[in-house]
């Protein structure tokens, strides 16, 4: 029983250097592509970098996460449902792919968010349930509330990694660190296929992030970005439908995004902005152009899911019917930064 444990252990580390490798060498093979294509990001006044960089290395991280999943559904006889599984890899590769084209030729918004509305409503509607919400002693699971609202959710979650993906390093730690937090509290649940499946994505994100670290020698672009948040928005809702998290915990450990974009749009819309133009005015960006560095915002980011969201996580998961209560604590503290930081009133 031992000698199984420490076999599936070394197999496990073997399969997440397979995929960090991987991930890191194709990263360098689009890296080139990207450059021989002219496929850069030039500095405007709205960027918040300041050299011509190429963009789409996270097309990598699509690549092998999918791929690698793929390969484990068809040669093991894996204890998950392959139907989730299925719906997982083809809603999912669906985002990628209208992001690869809006990387190579921009699209319009509509034609963008009908595609995202396609691949969110198509995969709640292929899903076996929608997970019900607990809200201390009494659970939203009206069918067509969860619908609506999951269908927004997902969409969202894609959008707001896009926008939150605008200084070197930082979605790729948020996705580093949401996955690998993921990790651990599924263990801790006995969801072990889940938790693969987290660490595999971790492990692809961090051969991105070689590359993309302060200072960033390739941009993550709008195929991974956007993707990013939508596994993790599908995860989150699979994973509790399989008794493993519940939605309190995913948000909470999203929560540095979701605060920032959410509070940001929300300003933005009530100064009659137009919302999904490209700006500078989220706290990170603010914060990255005060601190003069975009290595000591990543940094602060992965601090605090590491040691203030990822305890809260946790405690949401072992009291579960006070996790609203739970992430309200774990968010508050953020709220007040990023509206401290002038989120969304400020361009400068």
């Amino acid at each position: 029983m031992i000698g199984s444990h420490r076999l599936i252990m070394v197999l496990t580390i073997a399969l997440c250097l397979y995929v960090f490798t991987a991930s890191y060498l194709l990263t360098g093979l689009i890296r080139r592509y990207a450059l021989k294509k002219r496929l850069i990001d030039i500095p405007n006044l709205r960027s918040s970098h300041d050299v011509p960089t190429p963009r789409g290395g996270g097309f990598a991280v699509v690549i092998v996460f999918l791929s690698t999943i793929i390969g484990l559904t068809v040669i093991y006889e894996l204890e998950v449902d392959p139907h989730s599984i299925a719906v997982l890899i083809l809603s999912s590769a669906l985002i990628a792919g209208i992001g690869f084209w809006d990387d190579h030729q921009p699209l319009a918004a509509k034609w963008r968010f009908l595609v995202h509305f396609i691949a969110a409503t198509g995969a709640l509607f292929l899903l076996p349930e929608l997970p019900g919400i607990q809200l201390f002693s009494w659970v939203l699971d009206s069918s067509i509330i969860l619908f609506f609202f999951y269908s927004l959710m997902l969409v969202w979650l894609l959008n707001l990694y896009n926008f939150m993906d605008g200084i070197d390093g930082l979605a790729g730690v948020e996705a580093m660190t949401t996955a690998g937090a993921a990790v651990l509290l599924l263990g801790l649940q006995g969801q072990m296929y889940w938790a693969l499946i987290s660490l595999l994505l971790a492990a692809c994100v961090g051969g991105f992030l070689v590359w993309n670290w302060p200072p960033a020698k390739i941009f993550m672009g709008d195929a991974c970005s956007g993707f990013l948040g939508f596994i993790l928005g599908l995860m989150a809702l699979m994973t509790s439908i399989s008794g493993g998290l519940n939605m309190w915990c995913w948000w909470i450990l999203m929560s540095v995004f979701i605060v920032d974009a959410t509070t940001t749009l929300c300003r933005r819309i009530m100064r009659g902005e137009i919302w999904y133009q490209a700006h500078r005015s989220h706290a990170y960006q603010i914060l990255s152009r005060r601190l003069n560095s975009h290595k000591k915002v990543t940094q602060s980011v992965l601090a605090i899911n590491v040691f203030w969201l990822l305890p809260w996580a946790y405690v949401s998961v072992v009291y579960e019917a006070w996790a609203p209560l739970i992430c309200i604590v774990a968010m508050a503290p953020l709220c007040v930064a990023v509206l401290k930081l002038g989120a969304g009133t400020t361009n400068d």
